[in-house]
């Protein structure tokens, strides 16, 4: 090599080295130094190819193309496949190669799509830095089929140059990315943070991770044995909150992302996922365990790196406490409302009930005393009717403040609650599954007032209870062959059936009354988990 030659060079690394050094955005960096380095060597023409990965590239910068290259807005350069870009996919590119023939500039020709000016073949070097490939950069002048040695190691020293530049400008665009992450992050905690119910928490961190993140689709869901419940998606502007429940084998996607913790590429396998694109999915755990999976999808895998991944897994940890924090609150409330109905029943037992007893008790003593005045004794027997039927009721009302034996189950407190009323109760159980306690809470609470309802109204003392538990539902149905009544005339609108509507609707279940007159009355409720 002479002295020529070697100043050359080093004026070719100095200017580089320059060029790469005055800008940190990635595409105007790599357009001036392309130029530069053309400018330089004396080559006519260059291109930049960026690829994340196979199939996936950009042609991110250009100077000089041939007409046929650049014809309708650079179509040639920017779509299909071609020999240097399949050799780098297969790993088999990893220095300067000594020209390759352009299959793009053959297809040109070969279709007529314009003039190549004189340009045949270029040379193609991978963009590298620390182990870690970005792209291939092309070089190559009309009529020049040959670089010799000391043009591709130099060719090499430049590629990896762009490279570290290229490594260094993505670490410094994610540092950004996700200090403005963090910075959405914190604005959506303070708004999850405001939701006071499990359900609220999920739909608003759904929804408020869709658009301030700009990710297509996001969602939350949970697993169950053999099956997928989602929950809640956001998707194209709308949410969506059906619970629709999915074979798990349909989601081996997610699941595998959750295990993974890095994008997957959706397959067609799924019903739920119709488009092509990538997902990423974090678990959402309390104390260690999992209760449900929040994911994002989107059409480009450059949309999910580390930094998303992060972020999503922040989002995630926030979402279960926040759940959680619902949760204790939810229970505390619960003891509050209990232990008020504790104490309301405690004072009407011992005052109201006490009064009524001594009432009952008093007239029964003054009606004795009155044998020679019918009219009189009369009066003190309704009395005390009066005073023993509003301490049967006082007694239910008690129990209805204070349940007793839930603990012990549904159906046993059901029973418990009938017998106490003087009826007699034939009860069924069919499956097996620890309800949540807002359900356990609504079918008790329905399931006293129908057998109120029992006790008043249908003149008999015999009634059915039937508690269905499968996969999705609890049913509960109470059945007596009484008096029964007109729907048409009493209808929903009762204060007792209308308070048993509510308790059902809140749930999103569904309550069904049939009765006839002297035909006896069946009351159903479902009440999905």
């Amino acid at each position: 090599m002479n002295d020529q030659q070697h100043e050359r060079e080093l004026l070719t690394l100095k200017t580089i080295a320059e060029t790469l050094n005055r800008s940190s955005d990635l595409k105007p960096m790599l357009q001036s130094v392309l130029e530069e380095l053309l400018a330089v060597t004396g080559l006519q023409t260059g291109w930049i190819f960026l690829s994340d990965g196979r199939h996936e590239f950009t042609c991110t910068a250009d100077v000089r193309l041939p007409h046929a290259l650049s014809m309708n807005n650079k179509h040639p350069m920017c779509s299909g496949t071609c020999w240097c870009l399949n050799k780098y996919w297969d790993g088999k590119l990893n220095q300067a190669f000594n020209i390759i023939e352009c299959k793009r500039l053959e297809d040109a020709v070969k279709n007529d799509l314009g003039d190549t000016e004189g340009l045949t073949h270029h040379a193609t070097v991978p963009l590298t830095a620390a182990g870690e490939t970005f792209g291939l950069l092309n070089v190559g002048s009309p009529g020049k089929e040959q670089f010799n040695e000391e043009e591709l190691t130099l060719l090499e020293s430049v590629a990896y140059q762009i490279g570290t530049a290229i490594k260094r400008t993505k670490l410094y665009q994610n540092e950004q990315k996700r200090a403005e992450h963090y910075a959405k992050l914190e604005t959506l905690t303070r708004e999850l943070w405001k939701r006071e119910q499990g359900k609220d928490i999920i739909n608003g961190i759904v929804e408020q991770t869709a658009t301030s993140f700009e990710w297509p689709i996001v969602g939350y869901c949970s697993q169950e044995e053999n099956h997928i419940i989602v929950h809640s998606v956001y998707e194209d502007g709308h949410l969506q909150t059906d619970h629709q429940l999915y074979r798990l084998d349909n989601f081996q996607d997610l699941i595998d992302a959750v295990q993974l913790e890095k994008p997957i590429s959706l397959s067609k396998q799924s019903p739920f996922f119709s488009e092509t694109g990538f997902i990423i999915a974090r678990n959402v755990s309390i104390l260690g365990n999992h209760i449900g999976i929040l994911f994002a999808v989107s059409h480009k895998n450059t949309d999910f790196n580390q930094s998303e991944g992060d972020v999503l897994k922040a989002i995630a940890d926030h979402t279960a406490l926040a759940i959680e924090h619902a949760r204790i609150n939810e229970k505390r409330q619960e003891l509050i409302i209990s232990e008020e109905r504790n104490r309301l029943a405690r004072d009407l037992h011992d005052s109201v009930s006490q009064k009524l007893f001594s009432l009952s008790m008093t007239a029964r003593g003054a009606r004795d005393l009155q044998e020679e005045n019918p009219i009189l004794r009369d009066a003190l027997k309704d009395i005390q009717q009066m005073a023993q039927e509003a301490m049967r009721e006082m007694k239910t009302l008690i129990w209805q403040l204070r349940p007793v034996g839930m603990k012990a189950g549904i159906m046993t407190s059901l029973e418990t609650y009938a017998v106490g009323l003087d009826l007699k109760p034939n009860c069924h159980i069919s499956g097996f599954k620890i309800l949540p306690a807002p359900i356990e809470e609504a079918l008790f609470r329905i399931g006293q007032e129908s057998l109120n309802n029992v006790q008043k109204h249908a003149s008999v003392n015999k009634v059915s209870l039937f508690l269905k538990i499968d996969d999705h539902n609890a049913t509960l149905i109470i059945e007596d062959k009484g008096k029964g009544f007109n729907l048409e005339t009493v209808g929903s609108y009762t204060l007792g059936l209308k308070g048993m509507r509510e308790r059902a609707d809140v749930l999103g279940g569904h309550l069904s009354i049939k009765s006839e007159v002297n035909k006896g009355t069946k009351i159903t409720v479902i009440l999905p988990f």
